[in-house]
């Protein structure tokens, strides 16, 4: 199991509370002074992203479609839906909210041979 939090909380605190043995604590540092809460948020679902992402498609390793994450009290994200005749239109309705374009994007048409639905992932912000 991976979690985040926003402030130091003690090792043994953890390991108390997670009961199941080793624990493994990751400094996630390097980051502007002035970053607010939501640049240090994305740096660290950034980094946890890397280790959910290696079993997202092994169905040894979960259940497909359940959900992989749950968020903490408070911090829920907004829904917004847009909709639009193409990709790029939906983007483009996003960057405009969001106050210009995105600095990461994927699709799943740059892979040879997904056998998913078609899939857009955009970050914004840095």
């Amino acid at each position: 199991m991976h979690f985040a939090v926003g402030r130091y909380v003690q090792r043994r605190l953890i390991k108390d509370a997670w009961g199941r043995g080793f624990v493994h604590i990751k400094l996630i540092g390097d980051m502007p002074v002035g970053s607010g809460p939501l640049s240090d948020a994305r740096k660290a679902a950034g980094y946890l992203s890397k280790y959910v992402s290696k079993s997202f498609t092994d169905p040894a390793a979960r259940v497909f479609g359940l959900h992989r994450y749950d968020v903490a009290e408070g911090f829920q994200p907004a829904r917004l839906s847009l909709s639009g005749d193409s990709p790029s239109d939906v983007l483009g309705q996003a960057s405009e909210y969001l106050g210009g374009p995105p600095v990461t994007q994927w699709s799943s048409a740059s892979v040879e041979d997904w056998s998913g639905a078609p899939a857009i992932w955009a970050q914004w912000g840095a």
